[in-house]
C-alpha cells in the first residue's frame, strides 16, 4: 500500500486529489497540510512514501523546503505538485531532492502513473515539463512567462509600492497581492524582491525608467 501525504494550501486542490485517489487499489490518502509547518509537525510522528508539494506555499519557499525535507527523510519521495512549468523551479526541485515533478492539470490516471514511478524508486517528469526541459537544452536564456497581473504587479513593486498601496491600485486584496508576490519571487528565482527588481531589469519585464 502506497502513502500519500499531500501539502498544498488549495483544498479545492487536495479534496480533487482525495477524490481521484480514494478508490484506487495500493494507495491511500494518508491525510494533507496547508502550510510547512503543519507539514512539519505533521512528519514528527508519521512518515509517507510519497509527499506531492506545492511550491506555491503560504509560509516558505516550496523549493527550500523541498530540500528540507530530502535531508531530513531522505526515504520519503517527493513528488512536486505545481502550476508552474518553468525550466528554473523544475531543475530547482529535482536537484533539491524532487523524485519528479507533476502538474496540477493532470488526471487520475497520470497521478496514479507518477505515484507508483516515485515509489519503485524511480524519476517521474509530466510529458509538458519533459519538453520544457528539452526546450531549455536549446534556450539557455529562456525567459519566465509572467501573467498580465503578475507583470503589473511587478512593475508596482518596482515604483515602490507597499502591498496596500497595490491592491488599493490594482482593485485586489492584499492577500491577493502577496500570493502574486509569492509567485514573481518562485518564478524568477528570487531570495528577495531587491534580487526580483535586479532580474527583471536585466531581463528587460519593466523599464529601466521605472
Amino acid at each position: 500500500m502506497i502513502s500519500v501525504f499531500i501539502v498544498d494550501d488549495h483544498y479545492m486542490v487536495i479534496e480533487g486529489i482525495r477524490s481521484l485517489l480514494q478508490d484506487e487499489p495500493g494507495i491511500e490518502f494518508s491525510g494533507y497540510a496547508a502550510d510547512a509547518a503543519s507539514c512539519r509537525t505533521y512528519l514528527k510522528i508519521n512518515r509517507p512514501d510519497i509527499l506531492l508539494l506545492d511550491i506555491s506555499l503560504p509560509d516558505v519557499n516550496g523549493i527550500d523546503f523541498c530540500k528540507e525535507l530530502y535531508d531530513a527523510y531522505p526515504s520519503m519521495a517527493i513528488l512536486a505538485l505545481t502550476t508552474f512549468n518553468q525550466e528554473t523551479m523544475i531543475r530547482n526541485m529535482l536537484d533539491n531532492g524532487a523524485s519528479g515533478y507533476l502538474l496540477k492539470n493532470a488526471g487520475r490516471d497520470e497521478i496514479k502513473r507518477a505515484l507508483q514511478t516515485v515509489y519503485r524508486g524511480q524519476q517521474y517528469l509530466s510529458f509538458d515539463v519533459a519538453q520544457t526541459l528539452r526546450k531549455s537544452s536549446l534556450q539557455t536564456n529562456e525567459l519566465p512567462v509572467l501573467t498580465r497581473r503578475e507583470k503589473e504587479v511587478l512593475e508596482l513593486i518596482a515604483e515602490g509600492c507597499n502591498t496596500k498601496e497595490i491592491a488599493d491600485k490594482l482593485f485586489i486584496g492584499t492577500t491577493t497581492v502577496d500570493t502574486y508576490r509569492k509567485n514573481l519571487l518562485i518564478k524568477m528565482n528570487a531570495r528577495n524582491t531587491a534580487m526580483l527588481i535586479k532580474l527583471a531589469l536585466q531581463h528587460r519585464l519593466i523599464a529601466f525608467d521605472l
